[in-house]
């Protein structure tokens, strides 16, 4: 994704003020918001500003609306909420229920950086959580009782997401629906190479075109499971080999590297299900998968909870990413009360962002004394300063 906006923020945007920049898509640009309902009360959310020229495309467009209608009807505690849609400003956008944490992509970035690995229990419990919300999915009805025949289509850890709280979120049902509609021949560039990335997770009927069910969505999350468990992508690019799509096609699984996890081989015996090349030859259902998966876990002697993994993820990396969505926050509340609360709070998290960042002392050993923390270097204040002048006139502008 890219960490460039194309707006300025905080910013006025309907019924909602975005304040927060998280990344850019093939598809979209998301946001992090605000909303104010009527009786004055707020709540974060994201929105996802679709590009102009896929909002554009007739047939993205209106497969997008219908597709995201049909999300909407999911509520479950795996499943991220859509709330609205609509236009504003000229642009398409969906917003949905916010979840405080990271999609597993970031975080199994964020893991390599660190040089952490995400404990095998944990990375269990993130598949089986989300094989409850792609279950509870496939089986949704209308009000007549006829199957949606929901399918998402493009589960992977972009679309997984782990909150500080410990929950497991599966996001984005429906808008690869919408992407196939426009990716044979007609897809934008950024678009284009988008899909191709996905393909590292489609299943081989999906890759080939055919139709698909409930099975494909369990393939992928098999993809996911192998990947975690083996530490590295499932399907390798590069050096003469195939195309993910080509690889995805043949569905050529490699064997899962001995790393002498607990009960190796009854996870091997439930990816060999998930993954197996004919739908028919696999799981069922994504129940049936979760199933083997608590099978594994009692056997494997594993204990993973939410709590558990909350508390890892939010020691490891919650710190720094909460210290500045919060100040950002502050920002965007006082665009709410206008141009003056603006440079106050601005001016407030920009100094306190900085002292910590300038003066904070290294972790001390349990007996150590405490020592003082130093003042704020000119440099930093400086900055803030800058950034205050900048926000003036961009407040005002705005009003």
């Amino acid at each position: 994704m890219s960490a460039v906006p194309s707006i300025v923020l905080p910013r006025t945007f309907g019924r909602y003020v975005i304040f927060d920049f998280i990344g850019k898509g093939g598809m979209a640009e998301i946001y992090l918001a605000r909303q104010k309902t009527e009786l004055g009360a707020a709540r974060r959310c994201v929105v996802k500003q679709i590009l102009p020229e896929l909002a554009d495309h007739s047939a993205f467009g209106d497969l997008l609306v219908h597709e995201a209608k049909l999300a909407a009807r999911l509520s479950h505690a795996n499943v991220v909420q859509v709330f609205d849609l609509g236009r504003a400003d000229n642009r398409l956008f969906i917003a949905m229920e916010y979840v405080e944490g990271f999609d597993l992509n970031d975080l199994l970035r964020r893991c390599a950086r660190a040089k952490e690995p995400l404990p095998l229990d944990l990375a269990v419990h993130v598949v089986r959580e989300a094989l409850k919300g792609l279950d509870y999915a496939h089986r949704r009805k209308d009000d007549e009782g006829k199957a949606l025949g929901i399918v998402h289509r493009d589960v992977s850890p972009s679309n997984l997401l782990v909150s500080f709280e410990g929950e497991v979120k599966v996001c984005d049902f429906g808008i690869a629906r919408a992407n196939d509609a426009i990716s044979r021949g007609s897809a934008p560039h950024d678009l284009d190479d988008a899909l191709k990335g996905k393909a590292g997770y489609m299943s081989p009927e999906h890759a080939r075109g055919d139709g698909i069910d409930a099975r494909a969505d369990v393939f992928a999350a098999g993809i996911v499971l192998w990947e975690l468990a083996a530490g590295r992508r499932m399907y390798k690019t590069g050096d003469g080999r195939a195309t993910l799509l080509e690889q995805a096609r043949r569905a050529e699984v490699p064997e899962l590297p001995d790393k002498g996890l607990p009960s190796e081989d009854k996870l091997r015996a439930v990816l060999a299900s998930a993954l197996a090349p004919a739908p028919g030859d696999r799981y069922a259902s994504a129940a049936a998968m979760q199933r083997a998966l608590d099978d594994y876990v009692a056997s494997a002697g594993l204990r993973p909870s939410p709590l558990k993994l909350g508390e890892w993820l939010a020691r490891s990396f919650g710190e720094e990413i909460l210290a500045q969505r919060r100040a950002r926050e502050r920002a965007a509340a006082a665009l709410e009360r206008g141009a003056p609360v603006v440079l106050e709070a601005v001016a407030a998290s920009v100094i306190a962002a900085a002292e910590p960042l300038a003066s904070a002392p290294a972790p001390a050993p349990a007996h150590a004394p405490a020592t003082p923390r130093r003042r704020t270097p000119a440099i930093a204040l400086a900055a803030a300063l800058a950034f205050v002048t900048i926000a003036t006139v961009v407040a005002l502008a705005m009003r």
